[in-house]
C-alpha cells in the first residue's frame, strides 16, 4: 500500500463527492452523463486549454467491469448541455450501473492526472494506484450486492483515456485498486458524526445513545439503527425512494407551465436550496415564482419520508434522536420539520450547513478507509503484540 493513494469516493445520485490523499484535493461532478457516439467537434480549440476540464469532461472508459466497454462519454457539467444525457433512474441499484463506475473512474482520473502521478507519466500514460473507501445504500449492502461490487474494481485495470478535455486530451489513466472497502451509508454518517479527520471521538454523548439516521438520497432512503456503536442490521430499513423523481418531475412542470427547460436535476436543488431567489427562476428575462409547482411536490414526498420515520421509530421506540443527512435532506428539511412541529415532534436534527450534509459520506469514507489503512499498516511486531494481549485477556 506505499504507493497508494487514498480516494474516499461518494458517487452520489445527484452528484460524486470525492476526498483524496491527505485531504490536500476534492472533486464534485454532477452525476450526469452522455454517451458520444463519435469524437465531439470543438469550437475554438485554439481556447481549449484555456478552459476549466471539470467542465469539459470528454473521456474513453476501457474496463472489463463495465457492461459497454470502450465507450466515449461527455460527464458531469458537459453532460448537461446535451440533449441524451442521462442520471441514474429510480428504482436502479447503483452498484449495477455503469453510470456508478464511470463517475467514480473519471473522478479518480481527474485526481490521477492533476497529482504527482502525473509528473512520473510515460507517454501520456499515467498509472495510478488506489484504496479506495466508498460505499452503496443499505439495501444494496443487505443483498449483498457489494461484494460483486467490490470485485468488479480489484484486480482489473480500469483506463481513462481523455478525448477533447483542457490540459489533458490525449493522457490515459491507468487506474488499479490495492484495496477496496464498501459501507452502508447509514453507518458511514454515524462515523461522521462521532469521528473528526484525526479519528479522535468528538461527540461522546451520542457514543451509547441508540440514535437513528435518515439519509435521502437521490434514488433511495436509508434509515440506520445505530445501537451499542453499530448498525442494528435486522432493523435498519432502505427505501426504493428518494427525491430524483419529484425533481423530475417539477422540471417537467416548469417545462409544461413556464416553457422553461432545465438542465437537470442539479438545476432544480439549485433553485430549491440557494440562498438568494430561491423558488425562482427566469421567464424570457422576467423574475418568476415557481413556489406553487415546488411546494406541492416537495411536500408530497415529505409526507412518504415523514412515514418512512414515524414507522421505523414506532419499531425503535426507545431511540433518542433521528439525524436526516444527504442531499435529499437538503432538499426537504423545511417540509420535514414543519411536518414534524405539527404532528408527532419526535426529537430530529438537520444540518444547518447544507455543505456539511452534502459531503457527509464522502467525509466518512475518507474517515473509515483513514483507519483501515492506520490498522493494516502497524508493524508486525506491534501486531504480534496486540494479538498476544489480546489472547491473555481473553483466559
Amino acid at each position: 500500500m506505499t504507493n497508494s493513494r487514498i480516494a474516499a469516493v461518494d458517487v452520489g445520485n445527484d452528484a460524486v463527492k470525492a476526498n483524496f490523499g491527505k485531504l490536500e484535493s476534492s472533486l464534485y461532478i454532477p452525476n450526469v452523463i452522455a454517451r458520444d457516439l463519435e469524437d465531439r467537434p470543438v469550437i475554438g480549440i485554439e481556447d481549449l486549454d484555456e478552459k476549466d476540464p471539470l467542465d469539459n469532461l470528454h473521456i474513453r472508459v476501457h474496463s472489463p467491469a463495465l457492461k459497454e466497454n470502450n465507450a466515449i462519454y461527455r460527464v458531469g457539467n458537459l453532460a448537461t448541455k446535451t440533449t441524451n444525457s442521462t442520471e441514474l433512474d429510480p428504482g436502479s441499484y447503483k452498484s449495477e450501473e455503469d453510470q456508478t463506475l464511470i463517475m467514480l473512474f473519471a473522478s479518480l482520473a481527474i485526481d490521477a492526472v492533476e497529482g504527482k502521478n502525473a509528473q512520473s507519466a510515460k507517454n501520456n500514460v499515467v498509472e495510478a494506484n488506489y484504496t479506495l473507501g466508498t460505499g452503496l445504500p443499505l439495501r444494496e449492502v443487505k443483498e449483498g450486492k457489494d461484494v460483486g461490487y467490490r470485485s468488479q474494481l480489484l484486480g482489473s485495470v480500469h483506463q481513462v483515456e481523455f478525448l477533447v478535455t483542457p490540459k489533458y486530451q490525449g493522457m490515459k489513466v491507468n487506474i488499479k485498486f490495492d484495496e477496496v472497502k464498501v459501507y452502508p451509508e447509514g453507518f458511514a454518517a454515524y462515523i461522521n458524526l462521532v469521528m473528526d479527520n484525526d479519528l479522535n471521538i468528538i461527540n461522546k454523548e451520542l457514543i451509547d445513545k441508540q440514535i437513528l439516521i435518515q439519509d435521502i438520497g437521490g434514488l433511495s432512503t436509508d434509515i440506520a439503527v445505530i445501537r451499542n456503536r453499530n448498525v442494528d442490521d435486522d432493523k435498519a430499513q432502505g427505501f426504493n425512494l428518494g427525491v430524483s423523481e419529484s425533481l423530475e418531475m417539477i422540471r417537467d412542470e416548469i417545462l409544461t407551465k413556464h416553457g422553461v427547460e432545465l438542465d437537470s436535476r442539479r438545476d432544480v436543488v439549485d433553485i430549491i436550496t440557494r440562498n438568494n431567489d430561491r423558488h425562482h427562476i427566469m421567464v424570457k428575462g422576467s423574475r418568476t415564482n415557481v413556489h406553487d409547482i415546488t411546494d406541492r411536490i416537495l411536500l408530497e414526498l415529505a409526507k412518504k419520508q415523514y412515514r418512512y420515520l414515524r414507522n421505523v421509530w414506532q419499531k425503535n421506540s426507545q431511540s433518542e434522536i433521528c439525524y436526516f443527512v444527504g442531499g435529499g435532506s437538503a432538499v426537504l428539511k423545511e417540509y420535514i420539520k414543519t411536518l414534524n412541529n405539527k404532528l408527532d415532534g419526535f426529537n430530529i436534527e438537520f444540518f444547518e450547513d447544507e455543505n456539511e450534509s452534502i459531503w457527509m459520506m464522502a467525509n466518512a469514507y475518507y474517515k473509515l478507509i483513514s483507519d483501515f489503512i492506520r490498522k493494516n499498516s502497524k508493524p508486525a511486531g506491534k501486531e504480534n503484540k496486540k494479538e498476544e494481549q489480546k489472547t491473555a485477556s481473553s483466559k
